[in-house]
C-alpha cells in the first residue's frame, strides 16, 4: 500500500511541476540591439497560453520611438517548456515571416528568433525575454 501511495504523490507531484513549468502567459521583454551598434530597441511579446494552444502578439517600436503597430502570432504552440510561433508582416518585397522557439526557464524565455536575412538567407539570433512585472 505504501509503494503505491508513494507512487500515485511522485505521479501527482511530478504533474504538478509540469503544469507550472509551463506557465508562459503574460509579457515578456527583451532589448534587440541597435543596427550599427545604435540604441537598443526593447521589443514586448504577449503571451496567452491556453492548454497547447498560444496566442498573443510582438510589438516593436515604430521610428523614432513612435508606437509600433503589434504583430499577431499565430502557428504558436506550447510543449511542456518550449513554446514556438511565427510572425508575418509586409515588407518591401513581400510578407516576411519570422519564427521564434523558446524554452521557458523560470522569469526568463529563452528566444531563438529566425527572419530572413540580407540576400534571403535565414537569419538567427538568441536573446533571453525577462518576464514583465507591470
Amino acid at each position: 500500500m505504501t509503494k503505491k501511495f508513494l507512487f500515485v504523490f511522485t505521479l501527482l507531484l511530478a504533474v504538478a511541476f509540469v503544469a507550472a513549468a509551463a506557465d508562459v502567459s503574460g509579457n515578456w521583454t527583451y532589448d534587440q540591439p541597435g543596427r550599427g551598434g545604435g540604441n537598443p530597441t526593447t521589443i514586448t511579446i504577449t503571451l496567452k497560453a491556453d492548454g497547447s494552444t498560444l496566442t498573443g502578439s510582438v510589438m516593436r517600436p515604430g521610428r523614432g520611438g513612435a508606437a509600433g503597430t503589434p504583430m499577431q502570432i499565430s502557428d504558436g504552440k506550447v510543449d511542456g517548456s518550449t513554446v514556438t510561433f511565427t510572425t508575418k508582416r509586409e515588407g518591401q518585397n513581400g510578407t516576411v515571416v519570422t519564427t521564434y522557439k523558446g524554452t521557458l526557464k523560470g522569469d526568463t524565455l529563452e528566444l531563438e528568433i529566425t527572419a530572413p536575412g540580407r540576400g534571403g538567407d535565414p537569419m538567427t539570433n538568441k536573446f533571453s525575454a525577462k518576464r514583465a512585472t507591470t
